[in-house]
């Protein structure tokens, strides 16, 4: 079950290759993603001494949960093998190249999360792809109209 998409950033990159990490929650974010009250918007994968990180992502507190010092847009670590890890760090070297989180999910009990190697795209194919959509929108009215 999806629980989160961030559709932004296939707007806003290419995805090159996919990626499947675990989380590392509290009971409490667990209980609040479950509830479908997580953003994706805005947030990113760093990686730190061969540890990955999901930093900026919007977890609000649990409405039925009581913390007193409780910081919604703290780093989470990501379950990922370390061969995984060096190939991320590798690939983050690399010019025009990032990580962002695609969507979080569950996968039997757990949680996880998608992760795309990005390129950015520039602003001309932002424009091409807005004009594919609606050239397609406006064939698929024509044709349901000559039914």
């Amino acid at each position: 079950m999806n629980y989160a998409i961030h559709k932004k950033a296939h707007f806003d990159y290419e995805i090159l290759e996919k990626f499947e990490a675990g989380l590392i929650l509290t009971g409490q974010e667990v209980k609040s993603i479950r509830a479908k009250q997580i953003k994706l918007t805005g947030s990113f994968v760093t990686i730190h001494n061969d540890e990955a990180f999901l930093t900026n992502a919007h977890i609000p507190l649990y409405t039925h949960a009581i913390a007193k010092d409780y910081d919604p847009t703290h780093s989470r670590k990501l379950l990922l093998k370390i061969k995984e890890i060096r190939y991320l760090r590798g690939k983050l070297q690399e010019k025009g190249l990032t990580i962002v989180p695609l969507s979080i999910y569950t996968k039997g009990r757990t949680i996880k999360l998608e992760i795309g190697i990005g390129k950015g795209k520039k602003k001309y194919d932002k424009r091409r792809v807005i004009k594919d959509r609606e050239s397609k929108r406006e064939m698929g009215r024509i044709l349901k109209e000559n039914k």
